[in-house]
């Protein structure tokens, strides 16, 4: 019996591995793909919408905008066309939650610097006063990369619409006038069609480490042609 083992042990070790490939590329094969939900307005907790976009059930996407970057330069959804990309809402003098926040984005930007598919967008809440020259410094001071991140400042209504109207990520009440206020602590992760796929704590490490693999979901659907 050995003698037979012996014989033809690596007839036995060949099918042993090929038997190991084959289970495997079954498994691969019939284990559903990771992907992330799209996030509609009727989804979403009704305190972070606005009331006009409150019961919107599909086909949702971040609005056209026009705002003004650090360097003084126009940015509109156009430079973020095939992109996929993450924005929050901040403001330079903020004491709070922000400096946490802009220091996991540099977080973010660290991961994505050499991804071509994967930008940053963060927006003043107080663009009176966070003129271009003061976010100019600002980003200089934390590190920003500006052919990956725009920090980018504009008119309030505007501003304050995107928050509430399309990346539905704040519970402040108001038109965006001059004592309305937007908070929140929120990073959304946007697709390249310009829909929401995720909501992430940007105060928490947890959060981050899932954002960062979201985004990598998010990159192999593409891949996939999913």
């Amino acid at each position: 019996m050995l003698q037979f083992f012996s014989k033809f042990k690596y007839l036995f070790i060949t099918l042993f591995v090929l038997s190991v490939i084959i289970i495997s590329l079954i498994y691969q094969a019939l284990k559903p793909k990771e992907r992330l939900a799209i996030y509609e307005p009727s989804m979403v907790n009704a305190e972070l919408v606005d009331t006009s976009v409150q019961y919107i059930r599909k086909y949702h996407k971040i609005a056209p905008f026009k705002l003004i970057n650090q360097n003084g330069d126009t940015i509109t959804e156009a430079n973020y066309k095939d992109k996929i990309y993450v924005a929050d809402f901040f403001f330079t003098t903020c004491l709070s939650i922000c400096p946490m926040m802009t220091d996991n984005m540099v977080r973010i930007q660290e991961k994505i610097i050499n991804d071509p598919e994967v930008m940053l967008l963060s927006h003043s809440v107080t663009p009176v006063i966070d003129s271009v020259p003061r976010l100019k410094a600002y980003a200089e001071e934390k590190g920003v990369v500006d052919s990956k991140w725009n920090m980018v400042t504009g008119d309030k209504k505007q501003i304050y619409n995107l928050a509430r109207k399309s990346y539905l990520a704040v519970k402040t009440v108001g038109d965006g006038g001059p004592f309305d206020m937007i908070h929140t602590e929120n990073f959304i992760l946007v697709d390249k069609e310009k829909q929401i796929r995720g909501f992430y704590d940007g105060t928490k490490e947890e959060d981050i480490q899932q954002l960062l693999h979201d985004i990598e979901v998010l990159k192999n659907e593409y891949k996939s042609g999913s």
